[in-house]
C-alpha cells in the first residue's frame, strides 16, 4: 500500500459479505485515530459480495501511518478483503489512445485543463499522424504514432506496452481508438482500460452505425463506457446514458447527438474511475456515484 498523506484516504473493499463488515472497518478506522468523512456501501444479493468506500483523515491523536496501513492489511487478510487505499488528491497517470475521431479526446483534455479530471495525461498515442487531429492542447504532451497493419498489429501494440510502463500509467483511455485490443494486451490492463461506444451494439455493427439506426427509425441513441475485456464491447459497464430521437432527425443529427453523449459518458466513467468509485463484481461493476 502506499505511504499516506495528510490529506483525505479514499479506502475501497470488497469481500464475501457477512454481518458486522461495516463495524468491523469503522472501529478499526476509529481506534486508529481516524475520522470517517463519506462513507457508501452495497451487499449483492446474488453474489454474496459485500462492498465498500469510505474516505477518512487522520485526526491529531492518529496511530502513525505504518499502523494504520497494517490495520487495514490485518482487517483485509481476516475477512479476505480485496482492499484499495489511496490519497485522495493523488492525481492518476493517463494515456490516451485515439484514432481520426477526437471529439471525445478533446472533452478529456479540456476536462483534465480545466481540474475537471484528476489526472496527469501520460502521452496521446494515435495510429494516424498529428494532422489528423483537431484537438488543441496537444502542443504540451507527448504524442507518439504508432501505425498499424493485420501484419504489424503485434509489434505496434508491444510498443504501446512499453510507453505504459516507460510512463508509468495508471489507466489507458480508448477514446475512440479504432482498433480492437489483442486478449494479451487487454489481460495486461485489466481493470485499467476504459473504452467508449455506441449503445447500438449488437445490433447495428460495423461502418456507419448511426446510418444505420436512421434507416431502422430508432427512436434512443447512446453509448456506453466499459472496461475493456477480451470479450470485444463486452466488459464490465461503468456508464451509460440516451438520448431520444425524433422521425425529423437526418443522420448528421444522429452522428451529432451521438458524439455529444459518448463524450459525456466516457468524462463520468473516467471521473468515476479516478475517484475509485468503481468497484469490479464479476462481470458488473458496483459505482458509488456521488
Amino acid at each position: 500500500m502506499p505511504a499516506m498523506s495528510h490529506c483525505p484516504m479514499i479506502l475501497t473493499l470488497s469481500c464475501p459479505d457477512r454481518p458486522g463488515l461495516v463495524s468491523e472497518v469503522s472501529s478499526m478506522l476509529f481506534e486508529a485515530g481516524c475520522n470517517i468523512l463519506d462513507a457508501q456501501q452495497f451487499g449483492d444479493i446474488e453474489t454474496d459480495h459485500f462492498f465498500m468506500r469510505v474516505v477518512f483523515d487522520r485526526l491529531e491523536q492518529a496511530q502513525p501511518e505504518t499502523k494504520i496501513v497494517t490495520s487495514i492489511e490485518e482487517l483485509a487478510e481476516r475477512f479476505s478483503m480485496r482492499v484499495t487505499l489511496r490519497p485522495s488528491s493523488a492525481k492518476r497517470r493517463v494515456m490516451l489512445l485515439v484514432s481520426k475521431l477526437d471529439h471525445c479526446l478533446a472533452d478529456l483534455l479540456y476536462r483534465s485543463r480545466m481540474g475537471e479530471l484528476p489526472m496527469e495525461v501520460t502521452a496521446v498515442v494515435s495510429n494516424h499522424g498529428r494532422e489528423h487531429l483537431a484537438s488543441t492542447g496537444l502542443a504540451e504532451i507527448p504524442f507518439y504514432h504508432f501505425p498499424v497493419t493485420r501484419q504489424t498489429k503485434m509489434e505496434q501494440e508491444a510498443r504501446i506496452w512499453e510507453l505504459v510502463q516507460e510512463t508509468n500509467t495508471d489507466l489507458v483511455i480508448l477514446a475512440r481508438y479504432m482498433q480492437i485490443l489483442s486478449d494479451g494486451l487487454t489481460a495486461k490492463l485489466a481493470g485499467r482500460c476504459i473504452n467508449i461506444h455506441h449503445s447500438f451494439l449488437p445490433g447495428f455493427k460495423g461502418a456507419k452505425p448511426y446510418h444505420q439506426a436512421y434507416e431502422r427509425g430508432v427512436k434512443l441513441i447512446g453509448a456506453t463506457a466499459h472496461y475493456v475485456t477480451s470479450d470485444l464491447d463486452e466488459g464490465p459497464i461503468i456508464e451509460q446514458d440516451v438520448e431520444r430521437i425524433s422521425h425529423r432527425d437526418t443522420p448528421g443529427d444522429l452522428i451529432r447527438k451521438g458524439r455529444d453523449i459518448e463524450r459525456r459518458v466516457l468524462a463520468r466513467a473516467v471521473r468515476h474511475h479516478l475517484e475509485d468509485r468503481v468497484v469490479q463484481n464479476g462481470k458488473k461493476t458496483v459505482v458509488f456515484t456521488s
